[in-house]
Formats: structure tokens, sequence, C-alpha cells
């Protein structure tokens, strides 16, 4: 069992500023997450899209902001489990809640905080018969572990920036790596399309373009896909992975069964006080809620974090009172044993 102080169900940026916040009020937290790494739709659907809108950042690229994200809560060593939903919650007593993830995971915490962005993201699947029967048998959705695919042949269908960077970086692990585009143009960053070019043109990616695969082929795994190239006859290419990386589907899930009120796929929270939903003990921040005037902007994520915690400082802690200082006049007690402070005044006569 996973024990917290504050269970964050989404890995996004809101989540994990959640995080710094909550250290700094010497709050432990643990993060669910649906996807194999943190980021959120930041890391997986655009990592290398910039972003204008942070402040003190005229633009930074999301993958950066998840990276720097990721630094700053360090100290503070949050837990994560990934690739895992949350698929129920029970109030255990007046302090505890449980969380259960669809693989059985337990977490026991005093308050949990949805921060799931949109939902649960589920991959946009191909619409031909039998897939299911390949699924985790050379059929994926998500680039895991690189290094499956070391020494083996992969094909990637999809024309934006998952599968242009992944087909990049896997030219350089797998022995062949072929990307299918219904397309001949790509949705990208400009970056990665001229490195697929500069890669297509080194003959380290074979680009198949305007096509689909249209089938997969094997015997109890995938051995092979079939491709259809804009006016030709349908063919057979020999791999061991296929990987269609056509987006992500935001979903609620399981948490839509929870009891908590709900309006137009967003859950309904009080923004008055705390973004605290209509259930004791469980808030919702960032993409995922909604009240009047709800904007769905990072830094808005970021502002209804820092709330959050407050008021969950005060749950935890009844009766005692706490004086928020400017971090450059308290600075920041890592749980790992570190002290980030600004440099002492010093004190000298001047003559």
């Amino acid at each position: 069992m996973i024990t917290t102080d504050i269970l964050i169900i989404g890995a996004g940026p809101t989540g994990l500023f959640a995080v710094f916040e909550a250290g700094l009020l010497k709050m432990k937290c643990h993060i669910i997450d649906a996807l194999p790494q943190p980021g959120g739709q930041l890391a997986e659907l655009y990592p290398k899209k910039p972003i204008f809108d942070i402040p003190g950042y005229p633009s930074v690229n999301a993958g950066e902001l998840v990276d720097n994200l990721m630094e700053q809560i360090k100290q503070f060593q949050p837990g994560f489990t990934l690739g895992e939903t949350a698929v129920s919650y029970t109030k255990v007593d007046d302090e505890w809640f449980e969380v259960v993830t669809n693989k059985g995971t337990v977490h026991r915490c005093k308050a949990i905080a949805i921060a799931g962005g949109l939902g649960t993201f589920e991959p946009r699947k191909p619409t031909f018969e039998n897939l299911a029967d390949y699924e985790e048998k050379g059929l994926e959705y998500f680039v895991k572990e690189p290094e499956h695919f070391r020494n083996k042949k992969v094909v990637i269908a999809g024309g934006g920036d998952s599968a242009l960077d992944w087909s990049v970086f896997l030219s350089n692990v797998a022995s062949e790596v072929t990307l299918i585009h219904r397309r001949n143009e790509f949705r990208g960053a400009l970056d990665s399309v001229e490195k697929v070019q500069d890669l297509k043109n080194q003959g380290k990616i074979k680009l198949i373009t305007p096509a689909e695969v249209t089938g997969v082929k094997g015997d109890g795994k995938v051995e092979a896909i079939t491709v259809a190239v804009d006016g030709q006859d349908p063919y057979d290419i020999e791999t061991d992975y296929f990987i269609p990386l056509f987006g992500l589907t935001p979903k609620l899930g399981e948490i839509g069964n929870w009891g908590l009120n709900i309006e137009k796929n967003a859950i309904v929270v009080n923004n008055a006080l705390d973004y605290q939903t209509n259930i004791d003990g469980i808030y919702a921040i960032g993409d995922i809620n909604t009240y009047p005037g709800k904007l769905k902007l990072i830094l808005c994520g970021f502002h209804e974090a820092t709330l959050m915690c407050q008021s969950v400082y005060n749950r935890l802690n009844p009766g005692k009172k706490f004086v928020l200082k400017y971090t450059t006049v308290s600075g920041v007690d890592g749980f790992d044993g570190s002290r980030k402070e600004a440099e002492k005044a010093v004190v000298k006569k001047i003559d």
C-alpha cells in the first residue's frame, strides 16, 4: 500500500506544480497517471511545440516546461504510479481515503486532488478488424520502453509530433523504421519534419506517403502489416512492431462514476474558496474542473493548485496557524535535505 498526504490524479503541469506547493507546506504527494511518463498531453502530444503564455517565458517548449517542473519538484521526492488509472475510491474513516487503480495498486491518502487535464487519455485506434488480437503482441499505442525495439523492425503510422519524434528516436534503436502517413504533408514541429527528411535521405527511415495501414497479420503476434498506397494495390510489409500514433481521446473514465457533480465532462468545484468538489476532501484542479468564468490555461491551473494545497494544509492541521511567506524570504527546504535560500544581506558600514 502506498501512503501519502495528497494523492494527485494526473501528472500534467497542474498536478506537477501542486507537488511543489504542497512541499512548501511540508505535505507529501504521490501521483497516478495513465500515461507511461509524467507531463500529460504536453509530453505525449506535442513535446516540442512552444507555449507562449507561461509567465516569465516568452516561449518555452512543452517538453522543456515538463522537464523544469520535474526538476522543481525533485527536492520534494514525490512518488509516481504511471501507466495506471484510478478506478475507485473509498472513504476509510474521517482521516483517510483509499484509491485503487486498474492494476490493483492501493493508495491511502488524506486528500485527493484530481488534476487529470481533459481526463484519461485513450489512444485513437485504427478501425480494421481483429485489432485486439494483436494489442501488446507487437501492436503498441505508446512507446513505454524504447529498448524493447532494439534491433527490431518497426512500422509507425501517423503524421503528428509523436509519430515524427519516435521515428527519429527509434531510427537509432530499431534495425528498420518505416513511417506511414495518409498525406504527404506532416503536422509537426518543423525541426522534426526536417530530421525525418534527413534520415530518409540517409536511408535510416523508410517513408511511405500518401498511404495507410489497412490490416495486421501474424500468428499470435504482429508479423506484417498491409499498406494501401494511393492509387496502388495493397501489399504487405514484414515487421515486428506496429505503432499507430493517431493522437489521444480524453475521457473522464471511472472518475465519472465517483458521485462528483459533473457538467459537460468537467468536474464542478467551489472556485470561491479552494476548488473542492461536492465530496469533502476531494479537489479538482486544472482543465478537468469547471466553474463560472473558468479558463483552460496552464497558469490558471497553477493558481488553483496553490489554493488547493492551502486548503489541504488547513484540513490536515486544524487550528494550526500558517503564516504565508514569500519563498525569497523563507527559502525552500526540500525533503531530501536540500536548502535553497537567497543570499543573506551584508551588514557593513559605508565610510
